[in-house]
Parts: C-alpha cells; sequence; structure tokens
C-alpha cells in the first residue's frame, strides 16, 4: 500500500520542521513546505519533498496545492496548517496594516488553503485537518494583540468547519501549544521594527523596561517551554487516532488556562493574566 500524505505548512524550523521529519519517519509521506525556497533546498538535503507555498500570496498557495496533487494523482490524506509569525505590540501601537499583514498568513492563509483542500477530500472519501492554534487562540495576554486576535479567530473558524464537517469523512482538529521552542520571538522582531512606532507611544517607558528586553534578549528556555516533538506527538494521535479528539492542548500553560477559562470570573482572571 502507498503511503498516507500529509502536506505540512511552516517547516523551515520549529514546530514544522520536526513534524516534517516525525511524520516522514513514522512512514507518511511527507510534503514539507516552506515560504522560502532556499529552506525548501536545505528540507530536499535532508531527504523531505519541499516547495514552496507562502500563505500570504494566494498564487503560491495554489501552486503549492498543484504541486502536491501532482506527485500523488490528486489525493491528499491530511492537512496539517502550521505557518505563522508573532507581530509583538500593544494594541493601540498596531497601525490598520499590521494587522492586515498577520491576518494574510495567520487566518486568512489557512482559510484559503483549507477550502482549496476539501474538495479533493470530498472526492476522495476521507481527510483530516489540523490546524495549529494556541494557548493563545482562547487566553488574552498583554503585548500579544496582534497574534492572539489571529489565533482567537482561528480557533471559532475552526470549531464552526468541524461542526459543518460533522455527516462528512472529514475530520477537523485544534492543536494548542503553550510555550514550544521555536525562532517566532526572533522571526517576530521585522514585524514589530516595521510597524511599531513605540519611541512615540504614550507606553513608551513601558516598552524600555518590558517588551523590548524581552524581544532583544534572549533569556534562554521558558520554565514550562517543551521542544517541537511535544506537539508532533500530538499530531500523530490526531492523524493516526481513529477517533481524534477535536483540540489537543500542549505545554503545562495550556492546561492551566483552559482550566482556569472554566473556574474563574473574568475580573479574576484578568487580574491573574495582567501579571503575565
Amino acid at each position: 500500500m502507498s503511503a498516507k500524505t500529509l502536506l505540512i505548512t511552516g517547516c523551515s524550523s520549529g514546530i514544522g520542521y520536526d513534524a516534517a521529519h516525525g511524520m516522514a519517519k513514522r512512514g507518511w509521506r511527507v510534503f514539507a513546505t516552506c515560504r522560502k525556497e532556499e529552506d525548501c533546498a536545505r528540507l530536499r538535503d535532508e531527504g523531505l519533498e519541499s516547495f514552496p507555498l507562502d500563505y500570504a500570496d494566494e498564487d503560491s498557495i495554489q501552486k503549492g496545492l498543484d504541486e502536491v496533487l501532482s506527485r500523488t494523482g490528486g489525493t491528499l490524506d491530511a492537512l496539517f496548517n502550521n505557518g505563522a509569525f508573532g507581530l509583538p505590540g500593544a494594541v493601540e501601537d498596531l497601525p490598520r496594516d499590521a494587522l492586515r499583514e498577520i491576518f494574510e498568513t495567520n487566518f486568512f492563509g489557512y482559510h484559503d488553503l483549507t477550502r482549496r483542500v476539501i474538495p479533493v477530500m470530498r472526492k476522495q472519501g476521507h481527510g483530516r485537518i489540523v490546524n495549529n492554534s494556541s494557548v493563545l487562540g482562547f487566553t488574552a495576554i498583554r503585548w500579544r494583540g496582534a497574534y492572539v486576535s489571529t489565533k482567537f479567530a482561528l480557533e471559532g473558524l475552526t470549531d464552526v468547519l468541524r461542526l459543518e464537517m460533522r455527516e462528512t469523512p472529514i475530520k477537523v482538529i485544534l492543536i494548542e501549544p503553550g510555550p514550544i521552542t521555536s525562532k517566532i520571538r526572533q522571526n517576530s522582531i521585522p514585524h514589530f521594527e516595521k510597524h511599531v512606532d513605540w519611541k512615540n507611544s504614550a507606553r513608551a517607558e513601558e516598552y524600555e523596561t518590558s517588551l523590548l528586553q524581552r524581544l532583544y534578549e534572549s533569556r534562554g528556555p521558558d520554565r514550562f517551554e517543551l521542544p517541537a516533538s511535544a506537539v508532533t506527538k500530538k499530531l500523530i494521535h490526531a492523524l493516526e487516532s481513529s477517533r481524534p479528539n477535536p483540540r489537543y492542548y500542549v505545554t503545562t500553560p495550556t492546561y492551566i488556562s483552559g482550566i482556569l477559562q472554566r473556574i474563574l470570573s473574568t475580573r479574576a482572571a484578568d487580574r491573574i493574566l495582567a501579571r503575565s
């Protein structure tokens, strides 16, 4: 029998990189896509099938999926929507263009690719769509308004899609990691520098004493941080279990946040989150 096929986005590093190698080792035929061709070339040197797919570019999304389907004869067993970036900054300092840019990748790109994949899965009679969200998909944290808003939107859209697909053979699943070893902090710096005029912000002093230090100074791993393999472990269950869970928590902070959301009032939760 031929190997099951899996398209993964955002494979240049972190979660996508580990998932691509991890699922390939389990016998899946993995299409490990990246935004940049140079990253794809590196993955091909490592033995993976890789080619560009950029969520912010509709033509790139279609070309990436066309490449998958040309290699498989028109089928795809599973999709892991993973690529995303961060844009730190106070909400009042986020210009419209900043939100538009992050939503293009973190939300609209996921939706666009998913819509193109669903007809393929309907035709073949099966499929799994796994969206990589975050603990910040249901918990708000200061300075993370842009990223949080994309993940909240992704969770809502994914929940509705899961309900609408209940009577079909397509399973829709969320993974919600907390702190995972990755380059998201470093990769967010260019977006911050492009969009956030912190020096002229009413919060300039807060930026200097808080956000800038966390953003530019490497302080080592978070005390609750787990390697990307922790996400791959949940992805394995999501893709290979006969009855996958609707959502998978990863890391202690996600479990704690889930409990607090259920038992605390909004005011009580705000007092805790405001200190984070």
